[in-house]
């Protein structure tokens, strides 16, 4: 599994997530399984065949999130560059092509949020703006064609 960058917030949110399956979900799943356990015969039992898929998509899940948890690194914000637009870099941009300004900021596949301004820099957008320096354009590949939005500023979030 690849090394994924979080900020405090995010890595505490997945942390929350993660113990809220582990303490919460699977005591309820086990719950589920013994109930319908004790409802006889399990070959013909639905409610034991549902409650077993459950508990392995959930398991599935925690295993998955422990595995993001275990490589994740915090970004140090204090060392980040200010001129270029990387992790955490809020980035102002321009579209060329009808003038409209909007600003983003740079973060982790697992924290993007479009309403609150956040996108992924795995996002054709993210990569797009990714390194690049106030004043530079970034050429970017969308389904619709390319895209031109000049970096008007990068500030840290």
């Amino acid at each position: 599994m690849s090394v994924q960058y979080f900020t405090a917030e995010g890595l505490k949110k997945l942390q929350d997530e993660l113990n809220q399956l582990k303490s919460i979900e699977r005591p309820r799943i086990s719950q589920q399984i013994a109930e319908a356990r004790d409802k006889g015969d399990l070959s013909e039992n639905a409610e034991y065949d549902a409650a077993k898929d459950a508990q392995g998509l959930l398991e599935l899940k925690i295993s998955k999130l422990e595995g993001i948890v275990a490589n994740a690194r915090l970004v140090d914000e204090s060392k980040l560059d200010n001129s270029r637009a990387l992790v955490l870099s809020t980035v102002r941009i321009k579209n060329k092509t009808n003038g409209s300004e909007m600003s983003y900021t740079l973060v982790a596949e697992n924290e993007a949020n479009l309403k609150a301004g956040k996108i992924s820099v795995t996002s054709p957008i993210g990569k797009g703006l990714l390194g690049k320096k106030v004043g530079e354009v970034a050429t970017i590949d969308v389904p619709s064609g390319k895209m031109e939005f000049e970096i008007l500023s990068i500030s840290r979030s």
